[in-house]
């Protein structure tokens, strides 16, 4: 199994989930899960093992997001056609997508594990100038990729 299934199968993401998520608010108030996450980890030096607590918050909410708005009226949003871009992104193999969109897309999701390795040895090393780069660059990068997804499902459903 490839990480993409893997991923949508931890997040039991079906047909009823992916239209729910399909919901801008749902989109958007994923954005700061990862500055959330940064700020979270960073406090374990308030915080001890308590920092465990914040942590797992985020964890069930990033599961729990997808499932809490309803699915939108339309998809004309911004976010609603990003969102179902990425799920036909991810169905690539089953129903192939125009090669520049699948380039651009690995090029972005490769800057985008870039930047989260930076990210973690930032935390790791309680280091603000590599956390903020890497948070910086992972989020650009996933943003940008958000994008071309826009882009990939509007190019496929005109």
């Amino acid at each position: 199994m490839d990480n993409r299934k893997f991923t949508e199968r931890l997040m039991s993401m079906d047909d009823q989930t992916w239209a729910r998520h399909a919901n801008p608010w749902s989109g958007w108030t994923r954005v700061p899960i990862l500055p959330l996450l940064a700020l979270a980890v960073w406090s374990r030096v308030w915080l001890g093992w308590y920092v465990l607590i914040p942590i797992a918050a985020l964890v069930v909410w990033t599961w729990l997001n997808p499932r809490v708005f309803g699915p939108p009226k339309h998809l004309d949003a911004w976010m609603s056609r990003g969102v179902m871009g990425e799920r036909m992104w991810l169905a690539r193999k089953e129903v192939p997508i125009p090669p520049h969109h699948a380039q651009m897309a690995f090029v972005l999701n490769l800057a985008a594990g870039g930047g989260v390795v930076v990210f973690a040895w930032g935390l790791w090393q309680l280091d603000l100038g590599l956390t903020l780069a890497g948070l910086v660059g992972a989020m650009g990068a996933k943003l940008w990729f958000l994008d071309r997804m826009v882009w990939l499902y509007d190019d496929t459903n005109r």
